[in-house]
């Protein structure tokens, strides 16, 4: 099995952990070992050694963090990667025991079923009308741009990378993102993702690229969390017109209740009624 990028920076870390606990433990028995010496210059020459030792036993750590943690986005960025292709396992067909007939009848009245079923075609997924209104960029896609599988999650690490995957949410549900790879992205052209709830579109975005050419990206969502219906969810991802993938998840339970919406009511105020006033008639 060919490794990866990530197992090698996996492997080299461990490595550099392993060596600065080796280099920590060398240098204090060097240390230790040069003050029972009698002699001033391997006294001197075998601290010095424990003393670079111990040195090293410092930066190896920081070292290993940084692998860790840096490093292998430093590669993406010089070598974005490339999604695999999903090999579909093909169907094989289990041949049934054929019956000889032993006597042929001749059938008289041939039936004509009087409806036919006729399969229905599958649409490919398209960019409505009002959503290509709204496109900005003039910047031809790269027809050859691919993406990979969507991979659906409610949080993503520091490297964009998703936090327990899945295809199956429990509500309350707050944030959702479609994390994926791409290559052959066209900076400036039009892509859009749409966000389909049993057939219906729920939310969309649309807008030119602004990222690589290759690595790694994702599409988000983030309602009232009364909007998180259950049912089964598609997300379709498109660079200018073109469908490029799509992928599916599900939300299960009821989401939770919406906030009422507190309106004032105005108190009515009393209104003083001004009364007769009397006239003094002269004598």
């Amino acid at each position: 099995m060919q490794p990866d990028i990530r197992s090698a920076i996996l492997t080299a870390t461990i490595i550099a952990l392993v060596a600065a606990a080796f280099s920590l433990w060398q240098g204090i028995r060097n240390i230790q070992k040069a003050r029972q010496l009698p002699f001033f210059r391997m006294r001197r020459e075998t601290s010095l050694r424990g003393w670079r030792l111990l040195g090293w036993a410092v930066f190896l750590p920081l070292l290993a963090y940084l692998l860790n943690n840096q490093f292998e986005s430093m590669i993406y960025r010089f070598y974005p990667p490339t999604p695999t292709v999903t090999i579909t396992p093909t169907v094989t067909l289990t041949p049934t025991i054929s019956l000889t007939p032993t006597s042929t009848l001749t059938p008289t009245i041939t039936l004509t079923p009087s409806v036919s079923d006729t399969p229905t075609i599958t649409p490919t997924p398209f960019v409505p009308l009002a959503i290509q209104a709204r496109f900005e960029s003039t910047v031809t896609p790269n027809p050859q741009a691919i993406f990979s599988e969507l991979q659906f999650t409610d949080g993503l690490d520091s490297l964009y990378r998703p936090i327990n995957p899945g295809t199956e949410f429990q509500n309350p549900i707050d944030h959702m993102y479609a994390v994926f790879s791409y290559d052959g992205m066209v900076a400036g052209s039009q892509w859009s993702a749409l966000w389909i709830r049993n057939g219906e579109l729920v939310h969309f975005e649309t807008k030119p690229w602004d990222g690589g050419t290759g690595g790694l990206g994702y599409t988000d969502w983030q309602p009232d969390p009364s909007e998180w219906h259950p049912g089964t969810y598609e997300v379709q991802l498109f660079a200018g017109l073109e469908f490029k993938r799509s992928g599916f998840f599900t939300v299960v339970g009821e989401p939770p209740t919406p906030r009422p919406t507190e309106t004032s009511t105005a108190t009515p105020t009393a209104t003083r009624t001004p009364t007769p006033t009397r006239t003094l008639v002269p004598t």
